[in-house]
């Protein structure tokens, strides 16, 4: 299922596959009825649309959220994102399958990859409300590079996808939500406010996951977290932080704060 999800192209027809596959899982278990865990061989790089064209970050054009364009722009970036995610919370799913996990862990996973799935539909139906697509601009091209620097590694993988990445979500959504309330466009609030409830529970299952590791390997998770981000992140994590989401997820300021270019803690 999840490298068939992986390997479709077309982002509405990845993502409707990702829901049947969710809805497919959720309903076996929900009847008592495991569907059997397997091995894959998941690609190395999910497949992907001739479009959006693929730039390196800093080629990326900058827009300012005060116009239609720009908050097309905005809405594209997400879209873009959103489209990521699904393929990172399938791809864990696959990849790690030498790793004996309990079966809540691919409860968790499918059930945000069925989550990113909506997500990436509510932010293309609000793209097409405006007159535009996901494919009508450049993207970012470096989003699954920390799929690919964690390939081997199940721990570094959760530090740096939900507890770093998406975690950095929980800290710039509220304000993305401001832009678009002071715009008037109450259908792409809506949508970012079901992904901003939503995203929480990513970064918990990340959280919860990286924490259950370190204790069948009686680590630190602090330390492992500080280690793993510095070996995989390219970069310092970037105030300000959504210190209340953040901790309704998990994840204490200890974690983040010293890994900032100040390194040094609030207060």
């Amino acid at each position: 299922m999840a490298v068939e999800v992986l390997s479709t192209k077309n982002g509405r027809k990845k993502t409707a596959l990702s829901r049947t596959h969710a809805a497919s899982w959720a309903a076996a278990r929900a009847a008592g009825r495991d569907i059997p865990l397997g091995h894959a061989a998941p690609p190395p790089q999910p497949a992907r649309p001739d479009r959006p064209e693929l730039l390196d970050p800093r080629d990326v054009p900058r827009r300012r959220p005060g116009s239609d364009k720009g908050r097309i722009a905005m809405l594209h970036a997400v879209a873009h994102i959103e489209l990521n995610a699904v393929d990172l919370h399938w791809d864990i799913i696959a990849r790690y399958t030498d790793t004996p996990m309990p079966i809540g862990f691919y409860d968790d996973w499918v059930k945000s990859a069925d989550e990113e799935s909506k997500h990436f539909n509510l932010i293309c139906d609000c793209l097409e409300e405006m007159g535009s697509h996901y494919g009508a601009l450049p993207a970012h091209a470096g989003m699954w590079r920390a799929a690919e620097d964690t390939a081997v590694d199940l721990m570094g993988r959760l530090a740096v996808v939900p507890m770093v990445l998406e975690a950095r979500g929980l800290d710039v959504t509220p304000g993305m939500i401001a832009i678009f309330e002071r715009a008037g466009a109450t259908r792409a609030v809506e949508a970012m406010q079901v992904i901003y409830a939503e995203e929480v529970h990513h970064v918990a299952y990340g959280s919860k996951w990286f924490h259950f590791l370190c204790g069948r390997h009686d680590l630190d998770p602090k330390e492992v977290f500080h280690d793993l981000v510095r070996r995989y992140f390219h970069g310092a994590l970037k105030p300000p932080f959504n210190e209340e989401k953040r901790a309704e997820a998990g994840i204490p300021p200890d974690f983040y704060w010293p890994l900032t270019e100040s390194a040094t803690t609030p207060g």
